[in-house]
């Protein structure tokens, strides 16, 4: 089984090639969702979570008040790192879950859609990886047009991710969505199209 990362800075784009891979049948692994689900009402890092930072971030529902957590971190840098040794792990079991179902049932290609692959290491699981970007301008456009974004919290979100262009430099497959969404979209096709065809042929003589 072929494991794809796919990665981008905030705003990039990757959600939409996200997308597209996902037009294609093929099972993506979102890691931004897998964490909505962590922290949703009963989620496994609800408890761990509280017993940390206390009930304030606890919404009336019992879930986790993502924009009260994110500003309490944004605020406290030092508490990231209590929070990514509480989710980190979690969101890898469910990776792995993931991982062995496509396995399981025969599944020829799979996607890892995380924000921070690089920086985690999670590459290291990938047989290619996808790196989504665009201007500058662009990223700060499409960012602040974000409910609750501000220019300081965009700031320190990109200071925590590597720079796009040391992302492209260690890309498979570097895609600018800052071009026509048609043409962006054709590329990756024609990638995974190729990439298909490179894996069959090299089956057929194993």
């Amino acid at each position: 089984m072929i494991i794809i990362g796919l990665t981008g800075s905030v705003a990039s784009g990757k959600s939409t090639v996200a997308g597209w891979l996902s037009e294609q049948q093929i099972a993506v692994h979102d890691a931004d969702a897998a964490v909505h689900q962590l922290l949703a009402a009963n989620g496994a890092a609800v408890t761990p979570i509280v017993a940390q930072f206390g009930d304030d971030v606890l919404t009336d529902e019992g879930s986790i008040d993502r924009k009260k957590l994110g500003n309490h971190v944004f605020a406290y840098p030092q508490d990231r790192k209590i929070l990514e040794s509480i989710l980190h792990p979690m969101v890898r079991q469910h990776r792995d879950t993931f991982l062995d179902h496509n396995r399981t049932r025969g599944a020829a290609m799979v996607v890892l859609d995380v924000p921070l692959l690089f920086e985690t290491g999670g590459d290291d699981l990938c047989d290619y990886v996808i790196v989504v970007y665009a201007s500058d301008h662009t990223i700060k456009q499409r960012a602040l047009d974000r409910p609750g974004m501000t220019g300081e919290k965009l700031a320190g979100i990109l200071a925590n991710q590597m720079p796009a262009d040391e992302k492209k430099k260690r890309a498979d497959l570097a895609l600018n969505t800052d071009l026509d969404r048609d043409v962006t979209r054709q590329q990756l096709f024609a990638w995974l199209d190729d990439l298909s065809r490179r894996h069959k042929t090299k089956k057929d003589f194993i």
